[in-house]
């Protein structure tokens, strides 16, 4: 939606343009247009003689490698983001690399150069052409959306091929503001905060990679502004406001005043949600909640700490298992779990065992992975650990050996049924036999054995898992997902990725309750965990565990500090009555004031 104000007192200005679309990120920054070029790569089309086939080859092989080169790259800066995006960009990574490396690419293009004698451009082309046709033809929408990313390897060979440069933003004045027709979750991990302090663009959703990447930077972003390119050029100056879904291009003297005090005010704002850091995690009426955080990786415990994290609620082991051929060692992760023991000081630690899997395949797993029909529901999770014994024997034995000072929780996800969490306690069991008997632990005491509630299966089997497991964490991302069979990330659909829907907020209470009656503690560690709106809702269902990405942590608390648990017990008897996520939302922005 665009509108255009023209108050008589600015007039000789250029007429201010407000642009509408998806606020997936908050905050308001204030900057100079930076305009990525999204023009599609020219392909030059030719036909070529019998003796240049094998300098096309040629040409073609060493773009590819190039390309593998330039993702090696984009992997290494990655190491460096935090939060919930971190996991998401190494996998979509190592997924481009595989395409890269992909058989069917490398055969299809070389056939079209020997037998149909075109140069390397337009058969690589035609070949990305041919497969996005078969995707578009697969009913199941996650599968379909990963054609996307076949064109994004494509576009990247091709840039290779015809020596036109991938834009990075390392040489941008500092306050700049990206716009562009989409910006990926691999352009952002080439921000740097420092040059890029928000973006916009045509495509994307509230709850895809990117957003999710955006909000663990910090960086304000709207995305889903269909008419932001027609307006918006390098240079300008705009304001994007990630609060209200808002873009201004051209502002008035007095709108970008009014955004410069707000954007002033909100930094002041995070200056004394940084003060926070050291008060406790209390309500109004003494009920204390243990907030924690997510990490991704070692780099991230800095973060914890710095953001007042109270211990690691969910540490993910895939990094130690990307971007390589081999399995890690034994001694390899007891040094990567100790590093971050060691960091949180005496803080609790939940290791959550290898979920890799489906589309999240690490390439040193690939020999145990065939193609699935639906990744999503395939072979991932505890089901490969089970599957490949010894990967979930290297992990127990390293959890158990890093056990320093009886902090340790290990966390299995995707569990659907009580032999599962049976059969890995047995086989903590015997590693921990094993160990004691070599003299490596002491083995008085096991770590607990929790497990992710993130299926709907899982939450309405909960009472019966409840009493096998130790302890459970929800993790919402996923559950909403399978709860209402939406990708989050493809963009058609994305809108009715609800959190608020009745069957998501019931699913939940359900799980909680069955942990309640047998005593088990119960945290949140998805998306929103994070998200001060819902805190209301956990609290009043009686979980007094959350983990998050670091840079939610001072909101959370800020809020928690402001509210009554036993207002939030009333809400929540209100919200699980309804059955309308209309009204349920209206009630809980009511309640949030």
């Amino acid at each position: 939606m665009k509108t255009k104000a023209n108050p008589n007192e600015n007039a000789g200005q250029p007429t201010e343009i407000r642009l509408r679309g998806l606020g997936v990120s908050p905050g308001v920054a204030v900057g100079a247009i930076h305009l990525r070029d999204a023009s599609a790569v020219p392909i030059p089309e030719y036909l070529i003689s019998a003796s240049q086939v094998p300098r096309e080859i040629n040409r073609f092989d060493t773009a590819v490698s190039a390309a593998e080169k330039q993702l090696a790259k984009l992997r290494e800066k990655a190491a460096s983001v935090h939060g919930a995006s971190a996991e998401e960009l190494f996998f979509l990574l190592e997924a481009h690399s595989q395409m890269l490396r992909s058989g069917q690419l490398r055969e299809g293009v070389e056939r079209r150069v020997r037998e149909e004698r075109q140069n390397a451009e337009a058969a690589l082309a035609a070949e990305i052409e041919q497969i996005l046709t078969i995707f578009d033809a697969i009913d199941d929408p996650y599968l379909r959306s990963r054609g996307d990313e076949v064109r994004q390897v494509g576009q990247r060979i091709l840039r290779h091929l015809t020596d036109r440069a991938y834009q990075g933003f390392d040489r941008l004045s500092r306050n700049s503001l990206v716009i562009a027709e989409e910006v990926t979750p691999a352009d952002t991990a080439l921000m740097d905060p420092k040059r890029v302090i928000g973006f916009a663009s045509v495509l994307g959703g509230a709850e895809g990679h990117t957003a999710v990447m955006a909000r663990s930077l910090g960086l304000p972003a709207v995305l889903g502004v269909p008419e932001l390119l027609r307006h918006g050029r390098s240079g300008a100056m705009m304001i994007i406001d990630g609060d209200e879904g808002l873009v201004i291009i051209d502002p008035y003297k007095e709108t970008l005043e009014l955004y410069r005090r707000r954007r002033a005010s909100q930094l002041r704002a995070n200056r004394a949600l940084q003060r926070l850091r050291d008060l406790p995690a209390v309500t109004k009426d003494g009920v204390r909640v243990s907030l924690q955080a997510n990490v991704e990786l070692p780099s991230d415990v800095e973060q914890c700490v710095a953001a007042g994290a109270e211990g690691v609620g969910l540490l993910r082991t895939e990094y130690l298992f990307m971007n390589r051929h081999d399995l890690p060692d034994e001694e390899e992760q007891i040094a990567s779990i100790r590093h971050i023991m060691h960091g949180v000081a005496d803080g609790q630690v939940t290791v959550r065992t290898l979920d890799v899997g489906g589309e999240k395949i690490a390439s040193a797993l690939g020999h145990h992975l065939a193609e699935a029909a639906n990744p999503a529901l395939g072979l991932r999770a505890v089901r490969l650990s089970l599957r490949v014994p010894e990967l979930l024997e290297s992990q127990l034995s390293a959890a158990l050996r890093a056990n320093e000072g009886n902090r340790l929780r290990i966390l299995l996800p995707m569990i659907v049924n009580v032999d599962e969490i049976r059969l890995v306690r047995r086989k903590m069991e015997e590693v921990t036999l094993r160990l004691t008997s070599q003299g490596l632990i002491a083995g008085e005491t096991l770590p607990s054995l929790g497990v992710m509630i993130e299926i709907p299966g899982a939450a309405l089997a909960a009472d019966a898992l409840a009493r096998e497991a130790d302890f459970f964490a929800i993790g919402t991302n996923d559950l909403i997902m399978y709860t209402l069979a939406i990708d989050r990330s493809d963009e058609r659909v994305a809108y009715l990725y609800d959190p608020l829907h009745p069957a998501v907020l019931r699913l939940i209470h359900f799980a909680v309750d069955a942990a309640r009656r047998q005593d088990k503690p119960v945290s949140v560690c998805g998306e929103m965990a994070g998200d001060a709106r819902y805190l209301p809702f956990f609290l009043g269902l009686g979980i007094r565990e959350l983990s998050m990405r670091p840079t939610a942590l001072p909101r959370i608390k800020q809020r928690l500090r402001r509210l009554e648990a036993a207002a939030c017990e009333e809400l929540v008897s209100q919200l699980l009555s309804q059955s309308d996520s209309h009204e349920i939302k209206r009630l809980l922005n009511e309640f949030n004031g």
